[in-house]
């Protein structure tokens, strides 16, 4: 299978509507990153993919990746500095517990969904939405070659 057939078109919508629905509330960037195989590491492989996607260069340091290798059945958060400032570890610890006990039941788009609407709210607390906010960052979801 390929890795953009994870999930159907449809589930596919309604990621992008949560990254979607998660940016109202904060001027913070949440991408989605799915590749088949991860081989390593799953947190440096992750970390390559958002400077590769160009999330270190948003203007307040406030972009999150959510990576998933699905054939390897890996999950790697992460946030940029401007994040991590404020943003405890233990949170993003609960979070990705929290979405792989989802993915254990076969609830791919729910755990990745609840994750993304999670990540909007706490980022909220610490960068909130302002009125001339510019969407830096696609909300669409991007797929690695491997």
């Amino acid at each position: 299978m390929d890795v953009t057939e994870f999930f159907s078109l449809h589930e596919q919508g309604e990621i992008m509507e949560a990254i979607a629905e998660a940016e109202k509330n904060t001027s913070g960037e949440i991408r989605v990153h799915l590749e088949n195989y991860c081989f390593g590491n799953a947190l440096k492989r992750a970390t390559k993919v958002f400077k590769k996607l160009g999330m270190a260069n948003t203007a307040q340091h406030n972009g999150v990746l959510f990576y998933l290798a699905v054939k390897s059945k890996k999950l790697a958060i992460v946030g940029d500095s401007g994040i991590h400032e404020h943003v405890k570890q233990h949170f993003w610890d609960e979070l990705k517990s929290s979405m792989l006990d989802m993915f254990a039941e076969n609830h791919y788009k729910e755990g990745l969904t609840s994750g993304i609407l999670a990540t909007g709210q706490k980022l909220k607390e610490y960068f909130p939405y302002q009125s001339d906010d510019v969407n830096e960052l696609p909300d669409e979801i991007s797929f690695g070659k491997h």
